[in-house]
């Protein structure tokens, strides 16, 4: 079998997923999601609201089982592994939730070295050092010893940013990052996902409706619809807005479908 596209022949996905069925209190949201992220890009979830796009989120960072289907990250399988194996699968990306999910009782330092602590063997100085070169890498030199409440929502999600980046994970999970900010602050948050994956070739993805962020980072996106419990469109923004389902070409034109 050839490989996709956006693969290189022999070119393994940072992240695949495979037939998947996701869902939650007895209920099926989502059936038979396949797709697969390659090395160092850019890749959205998109879709209107209640399509899944936090719910698939959720069961790819293993917060829920699919109930049927895989995961898997760097060609290593992350659901139905045991403890030890998920435990090693979990350094490899890190996640940045809607509101940043700081600890409100932990200044930011404390915030950013949670997963050292976790994770590895450094002292506590070391974590401590750590934990402010990956603040400063956000823009947030300075803020060490602040509180989550003493700082403002742009800064809070680049708190929450470098804590995700703790571990120098591969792969990066933003769930709707922009939500809560203003056009400015949302833009600088963009340039800040783009810097990272230039610099370090982490591999992103991003749940988001925002139509500026989709069209400014994405390489590919792929979009859920509530009706069909799955994916109706992939590929680039650009080419997406061309696609033959009205009800994708009006997402991304924010126009009444035909």
């Amino acid at each position: 079998m050839d490989a996709p596209a956006h693969l290189s022949p022999g070119e393994i996905p940072a992240i695949a997923a495979e037939a998947l069925d996701c869902g939650y209190e007895g209920k099926l949201v989502l059936r038979d999601v396949t797709f697969s992220v390659a090395p160092g890009e850019i890749f959205f979830v998109i879709g209107g609201s209640g399509c899944g796009k936090s719910t698939l989120l959720r069961h790819l960072v293993g917060l829920h089982e699919p109930r049927r289907g895989r995961v898997s990250f760097h060609g290593q399988p992350f659901t139905a592994t045991d403890a030890a194996g998920r435990r090693e699968l979990l350094r490899t990306f890190g996640v940045l939730f809607q509101g940043g999910a700081l600890w409100s009782s932990l200044t930011l330092r404390e915030n950013v070295a949670l997963p050292l602590e976790e994770y590895t063997p450094l002292s506590r100085r070391e974590r401590g050092e750590l934990a402010a070169l990956k603040l400063a890498q956000v823009g947030l030199q300075g803020f060490e010893d602040y509180y989550p409440a003493e700082i403002s929502g742009g800064m809070r999600k680049r708190a929450g940013l470098a804590r995700a980046l703790a571990l120098d994970p591969a792969v990066v999970f933003f769930d709707e990052p922009s939500a809560g900010l203003d056009p400015v602050t949302s833009r600088s948050l963009d340039d800040l996902i783009r810097h990272v994956r230039d610099t370090f070739g982490t591999t992103i993805v991003v749940v988001s409706h925002e139509l500026a962020s989709i069209f400014a980072l994405a390489d590919r996106a792929v979009m859920l619809a509530r009706e069909e419990q799955g994916i109706i469109a992939a590929g680039p923004p650009a080419a997406l807005v061309d696609s033959p389902d009205p009800r994708v070409r009006a997402f991304l034109t924010r126009t009444a479908p035909a």
